[in-house]
């Protein structure tokens, strides 16, 4: 069990009277952040709370079979809807991200908020914009936290829907368990899921084996024109243009995975993915033993994370920030030849 870094009765008090919830997570959700939420949302529902999960933007098509899923509410195209749940709600809780300023508009909305705030996390170094942490960087994923809470407040109510959307959570975040964060602790959960009835070959199946043929060419294109070394071998990147992906028919999604390809590569020690949006250039870096991603994402990049796994922004031409990429790595060749 994590440290109770929280005050986990004054919660549970809270919690024993009905409340008007909202809870909410990063930008460009992934399965950890869907899945923790979702979770959640099954569990307090089950406690006859109003719940609404708020996400900022879409999500993957091969996250949209859990529980609940039809009735998240997108910030970016129902905004007025979103403001007044915040507004009427009691309690918000906001998931796998450390600052507020990760959930773009939504934050300020969340900030300017008089009702009680929930940080359930696992990334490093959160801002202090909450009533309650639950906080444990050693944690494999956000959904490894909310078990515990499940746990604590009610085990019997943590059902094979629930169970579903805490493994996805689990199983993305720990990269199909085989990132450094898959502790002993972590397979007695699954374990404890299965027990409640997941099909653990049917959850695989419907996140890793539902490609479309767009998404495998865009892969292939990806690793046979565009996967460059640099800093001796030990760096490996990837760039994709707006052109690269509009020319693949990119939906959300296509890319999630794509970085750890570059990381495979025998002797590469980080690995980047690049990508030309409309807005920005984004970011997802990845590395393997003692380098940290996450201090070159905050030093460099404006962004942050985990040790080995981080991301980060900038407002340039790609032309540019890939310039500015190519000169900050070349810094660190000495830290990746180790």
């Amino acid at each position: 069990m994590h440290a109770k870094n929280y005050k986990m009765d004054q919660l549970k008090e809270i919690l024993s009277v009905r409340q008007n919830i909202v809870i909410t997570t990063h930008v460009n959700p992934d399965g950890d952040a869907i899945g923790s939420s979702l979770a959640l949302k099954n569990f307090l529902d089950k406690l006859g709370h109003s719940t609404n999960v708020i996400v900022p933007n879409d999500y993957p098509e091969f996250l949209k079979w859990m529980k609940g899923n039809n009735s998240i509410i997108n910030f970016s195209s129902s905004k007025k809807l979103s403001q007044n749940l915040i507004e009427d709600s009691d309690i918000i809780f906001c998931l796998d991200f450390n600052n507020l300023n990760r959930i773009n508009d939504l934050g300020e909305l969340i900030n300017n908020s008089s009702s009680k705030k929930v940080l359930i996390d696992h990334h490093l170094e959160p801002d202090n914009f909450y009533d309650f942490k639950i906080h444990d960087v050693k944690a494999s994923a956000t959904a490894e936290l909310i078990y515990d809470l499940l746990i604590d407040l009610d085990s019997s109510l943590i059902d094979k829907e629930i169970s579903e959307c805490i493994y996805t959570g689990i199983l993305t975040d720990t990269g199909s368990f085989k990132f450094s964060s898959t502790s002993s602790k972590v397979h007695k959960i699954v374990a404890d899921l299965i027990d409640r009835g997941i099909n653990i070959s049917d959850i695989s199946n419907k996140i890793y084996d539902n490609n479309s043929i767009d998404k495998l060419k865009l892969i292939g294109f990806s690793l046979s024109q565009k996967l460059e070394l640099t800093c001796d071998g030990r760096a490996a990147y990837i760039v994709l243009s707006r052109k690269d992906l509009i020319d693949h028919n990119f939906k959300k999604g296509d890319t999630e995975g794509l970085v750890n390809y570059a990381l495979s590569i025998s002797n590469v020690n980080m690995a980047t993915l690049i990508i030309e949006t409309k807005e920005r250039i984004k970011f997802s870096f990845r590395s393997i033993g003692g380098f940290s991603v996450n201090k070159f994402a905050r030093d460099h990049f404006n962004g942050g994370g985990h040790k080995n796994a981080s991301g980060g922004s900038l407002e340039d031409k790609l032309s540019v920030a890939l310039d500015k990429f190519l000169e900050s790595i070349s810094k660190y060749s000495k830290d990746l030849n180790y």
